[in-house]
């Protein structure tokens, strides 16, 4: 993608042609959740390649630390492999969060959802991307590239980073959903 299609996608977002922002949630004294998310995993594989690459650019432009764990290019390739890279950048604290595109989302949510102490998200809308922070705090985030414009895609991924657990009555049930993994 050129530096001009990217710097536009930047100042739609920014100049509010996206009214769509995250709530302001003040999450309780039992959130445990990092106030400032700055080092984000991003991976994909071919048919998420250059979704990915507008997404990173994006997000480096937004002062993000961004780890490309790959594909680098629209050659074929499997995305458990990718994702399980995201996965395990954010499992080991290496990264805050991660961003995992594919062709729908629906695999690599699957695979990145095999590495213990990953809760990943596939989220289709704002909707679903609030809840999953929110409700579920949800580390990782995975979309479908192809179905969403590139302003979508920035917009949808910005406000899951902003957005925080809001802990208390939720917490109850993130730690059964990891207990899970423990059993």
């Amino acid at each position: 993608m050129e530096e001009k299609e990217v710097t536009k996608i930047v100042e739609n977002v920014i100049s509010g042609l996206h009214k769509v922002t995250a709530p302001s949630v003040q999450p309780d004294s039992s959130t445990n959740q990092k106030d400032n998310v700055r080092r984000v995993a991003v991976g994909a594989d071919h048919g998420g390649f250059k979704a990915k690459e507008t997404l990173k650019a994006y997000l480096k432009n937004l002062g993000y630390r961004i780890t490309d764990v790959g594909t680098d290019s629209t050659e074929s390739v499997d995305y458990p492999d990718f994702a399980v890279k995201v996965a395990r950048k954010v499992a080991s604290g290496e990264c805050d969060r991660g961003v995992m595109i594919d062709g729908a989302g629906i695999g690599s949510s699957m695979a990145c959802n095999k590495v213990k102490g990953i809760r990943a998200a596939m989220c289709y809308n704002v909707k679903t991307i609030i809840n999953s922070r929110e409700h579920n705090n949800a580390n990782v985030l995975t979309l479908g590239g192809p179905l969403h414009s590139a302003d979508e895609l920035c917009e949808m991924v910005k406000v899951w980073l902003e957005t925080r657990f809001t802990g208390g009555r939720h917490w109850r049930r993130v730690n059964k959903i990891m207990e899970i993994e423990r059993t």
